[in-house]
């Protein structure tokens, strides 16, 4: 039976390369990008927004219910959630996620037919049928030491924001954070008790001059989403405020010239249309960009 099933995922296993459609856009972006990818489940999911979570392996419950909280506002939302299937916080994460019936990827630091760490074969088989795993290892590769560090460029290369949650002074996490920063992308962070050890790295990135996120609605700006429901902004905007909107929840921020470049009108229009929604407290303007506005 074991080896009927083993035999099925491996025929389950496909490749993608640079070249092809399904190949993540953002990962080509980054420096030193695989030649192969090999996947099991839905690249498509990948196309959309995405958002890395990475953390400690050891963390404490508040760092379990913050991780499981955000891969749950995620999935709400039709964000990806991308992580590496780690025990602690990448659990956590992916696990929120699939709750809400949401997207979530998983990059391997081994062949897609081996589940490591072997306590997740139930989260894995649901990853499998409800989003993506990834791995840039083909089938049989066991983990090695210096396999985590490898993926890890692939964790925070798919997302334009990587989220830091509970990671002690010696946690890949910091790898993750550290690559995604090289890779030009925002790094956010959890703050934590500076009288834990689980805390101690992503306090330093705080130090560092790492984005602080003291909630969900930091989550949801950091990511450039709104906090106001589709329906609800769909009753108080008109289809030219609505469009304005939706640029605004795809770019997450956008100056009046960019906005009028994308809408094809005056920037003086453009103007007056984001003071309306301003007045609505549907956006609101900072250092000359155009923002979406808290609840």
């Amino acid at each position: 039976m074991a080896d009927k099933q083993q035999k099925e995922r491996l025929e389950r296993i496909q490749t993608m390369s640079p070249g092809r459609p399904e190949y993540p856009a953002l990962l080509k972006e980054i420096r030193d990008f695989p030649g192969t990818l090999y996947y099991i489940g839905t690249p498509n999911i990948l196309k959309g927004k995405c958002v890395s979570i990475v953390g400690s392996r050891k963390t404490t419950q508040y760092g379990r219910s913050t991780a499981y909280g955000f891969g749950k506002k995620l999935g709400q939302r039709d964000v990806t959630v991308v992580s590496g299937m780690a025990l602690g916080i990448d659990t956590c994460a992916h696990e929120g996620s699939l709750q809400e019936k949401g997207k979530t990827a998983a990059v391997l630091a081994c062949g897609l037919d081996i589940c490591y760490p072997a306590q997740n074969h139930v989260l894995k088989k649901k990853i499998e049928e409800n989003g993506i795993l990834l791995s840039e290892y083909p089938p049989g590769t066991r983990a090695q030491r210096y396999s985590f560090p490898q993926r890890n460029r692939i964790i925070s290369g798919l997302s334009p924001l990587t989220v830091v949650i509970q990671a002690g002074n010696r946690s890949g996490a910091l790898i993750t954070a550290e690559m995604a920063a090289d890779q030009g992308r925002d790094v956010a962070v959890v703050p934590g008790n500076i009288d834990s050890e689980y805390n101690l790295g992503s306090n330093k990135l705080i130090r560092e001059g790492a984005l602080v996120l003291t909630g969900v609605q930091d989550l949801l700006e950091a990511a450039g989403l709104s906090s106001l429901p589709e329906q609800e902004a769909k009753r108080l905007l008109g289809d030219e405020e609505q469009q304005l909107y939706d640029l605004l929840c795809s770019h997450g921020e956008l100056s009046l010239d960019q906005l009028s470049f994308y809408l094809k009108k005056p920037v003086n229009e453009v103007g007056n249309l984001a003071i309306v929604m301003e007045m609505k407290g549907v956006v609101f303007s900072a250092m000359g960009k155009i923002f979406i506005a808290k609840d």
